[in-house]
């Protein structure tokens, strides 16, 4: 597929965001911060966070909502246990001054690990993946959950710390919600599987279809030596994840599991987001090589609650 550098030079760029004047917001986990791109080599820092600042979105008080995994040991390729930056949270920034709030490090009796990537529902709510601490010689337990954006509340969805059900090698990552706004979607990593999580209201599952009454079903599996990051849906439902190693975007169809992939000039291809008048215009993060690229997608990308 052809394309257009629209930035280069990021610190492994993720979360794009399209904003309403043009520009795209992207987070630069390497670097700790949230920058605005403009394309013709124009940038600007919109926010530092520390950490390792990951999936990013619009809310509804025009806000921008960032999940944060926190800081990451480059040398080791693990997360830090210790120290202020360490700790994974979700976190709000005001664009006008930069100023970064912390909104949630715990759910409950469960430390969030590594906030990966979140959605915003219909209702103002947000869902968000947390990826699981990646250690030396272990992985911390994964999990979906729901939150409010003003602080109020957060909920566990799905979490291995506490259904365990024997699945404790997930790893969840990208998250996207259907068309009609009754499923969210998760990719897992590791397992390169398509999890579908059917809605009875906002932030609520509803009751178990899957394995052993399980809330979640497997939708597809993506072969290859791949792994799945983060995801956008397409107008007709489709999901469109970035793959890493074998580099692109699996288009899976979450109805009969079919799966196409687009490749792209990168073996870190991270994320998606769509954007133009037509919701044609796919915005891709090609971490491994610090660039942000523009390509005109087969179909319209499906416009974000915000």
């Amino acid at each position: 597929m052809q394309f257009e550098v629209v930035a280069e030079h990021l610190a492994f760029p993720e979360g794009p965001v399209v904003m309403p004047d043009g520009s795209i917001i992207v987070v630069e986990i390497a670097a700790g911060r949230v920058t605005r791109v403009w394309g013709a080599g124009r940038k600007e820092v919109v926010a530092v966070t520390g950490g390792g600042p990951n999936g990013a979105a619009l809310g509804p008080d025009g806000a921008l909502y960032v999940c944060n995994s926190g800081a990451i040991d480059r040398e080791l390729g693990c997360h830090l246990d210790e120290g202020p930056d360490a700790v994974g949270r979700i976190e709000r920034i005001d664009l006008t001054t930069g100023t970064v709030d912390r909104l949630y490090e715990r759910c409950g009796d469960i430390t969030l690990g590594a906030p990966n990537d979140l959605v915003f529902d219909g209702a103002g709510g947000i869902w968000f993946t947390d990826f699981g601490k990646i250690r030396p010689r272990s992985w911390g337990k994964s999990g979906l959950f729901y939150c409010q954006p003003d602080g109020s509340s957060i909920a566990v969805g799905f979490s291995t710390a506490v259904h365990g059900r024997g699945f404790g090698a997930v790893s969840y990552n990208g998250v996207g919600l259907s068309p009609d706004g009754r499923a969210v979607y998760v990719a897992d990593t590791r397992t390169t599987r398509v999890i579908g999580f059917a809605l009875a209201g906002p932030g609520k599952l509803a009751p178990g279809t899957g394995v052993r009454g399980a809330p979640d079903r497997v939708l597809a599996t993506v072969p290859g030596d791949i792994g799945l990051d983060s995801l956008a849906v397409s107008a007709s439902g489709k999901l469109c994840i970035g793959t890493l190693w074998t580099g692109g975007i699996a288009v899976v169809d979450p109805v009969d599991g079919g799966v196409e992939h687009i490749a792209f000039p990168d073996e870190l291809v991270t994320n998606i987001a769509f954007g133009g008048d037509d919701m044609r215009t796919a915005y891709i993060t090609l971490s491994g090589n610090g660039r942000l690229i523009r390509a005109r997608w087969p179909e319209p990308g499906l416009r974000l609650n915000y």
